[in-house]
């Protein structure tokens, strides 16, 4: 792939493609190692494979470019923790690292909405797009809602 000025290189061309091609109110779905991506991918949205890349760093490239929402105030949501996780793991390390990279690229506090898990699945299968990672922290999915640029 040839080298642009500014484009985060982590970011394929196809998933560049995709985030160009996403409009105002559309999801994508920054989904961990152990997500489904193909089933839920089946039948609807754009399955992108960013296998052996963590979603953190690609959270930070994906924000240098794509806007969050303004007009929902769930704009970012993660999967719920089943309740036989809430004591075993308790809240994942891996979300405050998604909350810094959030507040710090879109330079303000944007709270992570929480949502059970087979509803965060239904809500992925209508997502523009899943990329799938090869990030290992439990309870690691993300979905991010795509705002407008001023």
């Amino acid at each position: 792939m040839g080298r642009l000025k500014s484009i985060p290189p982590i970011l394929s061309p196809e998933l560049l493609f995709t985030l160009a091609s996403m409009g105002h109110g559309d999801q994508i779905v920054l989904a961990d190692a152990n997500f489904p991506t193909s089933s839920v991918c089946r039948n609807g949205p754009k399955e992108i494979r960013a296998d052996g890349h963590g979603i953190p760093e690609l959270l930070k490239a994906i924000l240098k470019l794509l806007p969050l929402d303004t007009y929902d105030s769930h704009t970012v949501t993660v999967m719920q923790l089943v309740s036989s996780d809430v004591d075993r793991i308790g809240r994942p390390k891996v979300w405050q690292s998604y909350e810094s990279i959030i507040n710090e690229e879109e330079g303000r506090s944007i709270a992570l909405n929480e949502v059970e898990r087979f509803a965060f699945y239904e809500r992925a299968k209508t997502a523009f797009a899943v990329v799938h990672t090869g990030e290992t922290a439990l309870y690691g999915n993300i979905i991010l809602t795509k705002g407008i640029v001023e």
